[in-house]
């Protein structure tokens, strides 16, 4: 096949573990998020992300045209948890698509009242509420800290969904990973691999932004002993602590922890 990359069109498209509709759900990628083709099969497509991870993507749910154009103009990641792009800059105007927190969208440059006009990977023209697009990222040590933390937080009271990543549904790599991506740093999308990916600190070290480490598990330290998680066991993202003190305490993970990991 002569083609190498793709970008993604819809805006939740299923990662699936093998080429078949009733496979195992392995990840999302979300809307204009860049990936590298390495096989084709009927109608799906091997592909491999930015953050090494692979698996199987309908064809349907991407573009191989116009990689260059898109790769070339400036983009920002969707901060609402849902963004309409709509075809004029007004709110009654109709809506050419909905995409989640987490995608990617394209800037023309053009800007009227509070409204952006954006570029779709066909091309297409249309526009988004400049609230809904993530600011540009100047941030270091605290404040990206905390940020990372505000990030999470968004998705406070999100489902859990085992290989999700939008307020929709959301795994504990994925919050982790999602948090850390809307700050502009790529991190592997499962718990494992960002374990051995990241720096090991003790645990009296965690600060703020932090991931803590379980077997099989991971949530972002907020501060205070507690930490942010989406947890299988409530099937929510939710804050619990590590405090023996406080009603927010998970026995059983404090019991389980293994590391705390760190960029900074």
């Amino acid at each position: 096949m002569s083609y190498s990359k793709a970008i993604v069109v819809k805006s939740i498209a299923p990662l699936k573990q093998k080429p078949q509709q009733d496979s195992g759900l392995a990840d999302e990628i979300l809307f204009g998020m860049e990936v590298e083709v390495l096989e084709e099969a009927a109608e799906w497509l091997y592909i491999h992300t930015s953050y090494n991870y692979k698996g199987y993507l309908n064809k349907s749910d991407v573009s191989l045209k116009g990689i260059g154009t898109w790769v070339a103009v400036e983009k920002k990641f969707i901060i609402a948890a849902f963004a309409d792009i709509l075809s004029s800059p007004s709110y009654s105007s109709v809506c050419m698509m909905t995409i989640p927190r987490g995608a990617s969208i394209a800037l023309t440059g053009k800007k009227q009242d509070k409204w952006l006009e954006v570029m779709l990977p066909s091309e297409e023209r249309g526009w988004v509420r400049e609230e809904a697009l993530q600011k540009t990222i100047h941030k270091l040590g605290s404040e990206l800290r905390n940020s990372i933390v505000d990030a999470a937080l968004l998705y406070l009271g999100a489902q859990y969904r085992w290989g999700g990543k939008t307020p929709m549904g959301i795994d504990c790599s994925g919050l982790s990973s999602m948090a850390y991506l809307l700050n502009g740093l790529i991190l592997p999308r499962d718990s494992d691999d960002q374990m051995k990916f990241l720096k090991k600190i003790d645990r009296k070290e965690s600060r703020p932004g932090d991931l803590l480490f379980f077997p099989g598990h991971v949530a972002i330290y907020i501060g205070e002993d507690k930490f942010i998680h989406a947890t299988g066991t409530d099937a929510v993202v939710k804050i619990n602590s590590l405090n023996k003190d406080s009603r927010l305490y998970r026995k059983d993970l404090d019991e389980k922890y293994i590391c705390t990991g760190t960029v900074f």
